[in-house]
């Protein structure tokens, strides 16, 4: 097989760099892929027709997925090579999806388990901004065939009609939150109202989270923002018009770490530009599995190429939803009063303003000598 002798063999015709920029993967990551899928889905299994001629293999289905994905280009673009239909190539695709959500969503996109937890915290500190555990913040994905009675909804003016991701990274690009699916007519602060991204706390599934800043002491972590975010506890914007030597320190470096979002959404652009160029699916559903298999796909990559010390049996995968490995704290609201209590926690204003405070003191404190 031409794909083999191309790629796999002990004496391929193409080097390991030039895999690893077609596949946008290391070889031993995507063998694996293709492994799990194949134990895990009876698609990926090499079928026979009636004459006993073999079909496609699991390398030659899950190739075709994965050049969609990363050149963004038509089902028939891989014809010519792989000797697949368009229409193949499009079941393929799915299927690859499919399989990618199922087999390893529940790893991938997972909420921050105790262990991952303190990573964050301990960099978070390390960079002078003590309980930071990410930065939010939401781009959109163009919908080319938009059905044209939605085009209201998804169109703001008249540009074209998009599809909101909320997201939150850390500072190794990892994606911990998503929430996709919003029109593109919401701004940041209206997909913030319908996002689950504080649900695990206010229900008590959040590990806890205490550290102290400045001699005061907190119990809630926060994300790094920008300034369309509200100045609730959990948000941490930059100071808008700095004006003394520590203000202008935090707002450096705020707006430096809160980039760590953007550069995820920049780099999953780069792997997968089916994401940077329109969406050509009519079906929303499937355009929602493209994005979460994309992201479970960007996860795997950061894992494998990351320096560090992961440690592969700090998760271990549960049946049922995905990001559902939070262990849940003793303090678990019982009542409705105990969650709306968490809820005000959350958008505590007066809270927000002296977190800002010690962590701009905080920051002076540790990087002032240097500037």
């Amino acid at each position: 097989m031409q794909l083999r002798r191309d790629y796999f063999d002990k004496a391929a015709t193409y080097p390991t760099h030039l895999f690893r920029r077609r596949f946008r993967m290391n070889m031993s990551l995507f063998l694996r892929i293709v492994n799990d899928l194949k134990r895990a889905t009876p698609d990926f299994e090499q079928q026979y027709d009636a004459l006993g001629k073999p079909g496609f293999t699991a390398l030659q289905k899950c190739t075709a997925a994965i050049r969609i994905l990363a050149y963004g280009s038509a089902a028939d673009a891989v014809d010519e090579y792989l000797r697949m239909s368009a229409s193949s190539a499009s079941s393929f695709l799915e299927s690859f999806v499919e399989g990618i959500i199922q087999v390893f969503g529940n790893k991938y996109l997972r909420r921050p388990t105790p262990e991952d937890l303190q990573r964050l915290l301990d960099k978070g500190a390390e960079r002078g901004f003590p309980g930071m555990i990410g930065s939010i913040d939401c781009m959109h994905w163009e919908w080319k065939n938009c059905p044209t009675a939605w085009k209201g909804q998804y169109s703001r003016g008249f540009a074209k009609p998009t599809i909101a991701l909320e997201a939150v990274a850390s500072h190794d690009l990892w994606i911990w939150h998503t929430f996709f699916g919003a029109p593109g007519t919401l701004n940041d602060l209206n997909i913030l109202d319908r996002s689950p991204v504080f649900d695990d706390i206010i229900n008590g599934q959040a590990p806890p989270v205490n550290f102290s800043v400045n001699g005061n002491e907190y119990h809630l972590g926060y994300y790094l923002a920008d300034g369309i975010y509200p100045a609730w506890a959990t948000f941490i914007p930059t100071i808008k018009i700095p004006v003394n030597p520590k203000q202008k320190l935090f707002a450096k470096l705020q707006e430096a770490f809160w980039k760590d979002v953007e550069r995820a959404f920049g780099v999953l652009q780069a792997r997968f530009a089916i994401i940077k160029n329109p969406a050509l699916c009519m079906d929303k559903v499937k355009i929602e599995k493209i994005m979460r298999a994309c992201i479970i796909l960007h996860n795997m990559i950061v894992e494998d190429e990351r320096d560090g010390d992961y440690d592969e049996a700090e998760f271990q995968p549960r049946e049922g939803n995905i990001s559902s490995d939070v262990r849940h704290s003793d303090d678990m609201p019982t009542n409705v009063e105990e969650m709306m209590g968490v809820r005000v926690n959350l958008r505590d204003e007066q809270r927000h303003q002296q977190l800002k405070y010690d962590l701009v003191e905080n920051v002076w404190e540790t990087f002032g000598h240097l500037y």
